[in-house]
């Protein structure tokens, strides 16, 4: 089951947060056709926010056909989203901590590990070379 986190400083929604997160899970495989996500009541007590947060969200993903809601069970995943190569994936991840822990041996921090890696991904989308 997916457990959600938020970044208060990220300037995005909450919901649009947790969207996005049941959107990269089901890129990623970690989501499939059948999981359950987390109930309303699960996802307020873990992160202290509005149910209708909670819901929106739910709603939106309904909307899109990624989720249905069943009465008295909860919310299971009935959507896909394109993936791309699972291998791929798990040999990038690992490349990805490699880096991830050679940045924070040499002292910085989350925020500047996050500013250079949307640097280095806005440059590399804009030369157009991906």
């Amino acid at each position: 089951m997916i457990e959600f986190q938020l970044d208060t400083a990220s300037g995005v929604a909450t919901y649009l947060q947790l969207v996005q997160q049941v959107h990269q899970a089901l890129q990623l495989g970690i989501l499939e056709p059948g999981d359950q996500l987390p109930t309303a009541q699960q996802v307020v007590a873990k992160l202290a926010i509005n149910p209708n947060t909670v819901l929106k969200a739910y709603r939106d993903l309904e909307r899109e056909g990624l989720v249905r809601p069943r009465p008295g069970q909860g919310t299971f995943v009935v959507g896909t989203l394109p993936r791309s190569d699972p291998a791929a994936q798990a040999r990038f991840l690992d490349s990805m901590t490699t880096w991830l822990r050679k940045a924070r041996a040499a002292g910085l921090g989350p925020d500047d590990i996050e500013a250079i890696y949307r640097i280095a991904v806005r440059n590399l989308f804009a030369e157009g070379v991906a």
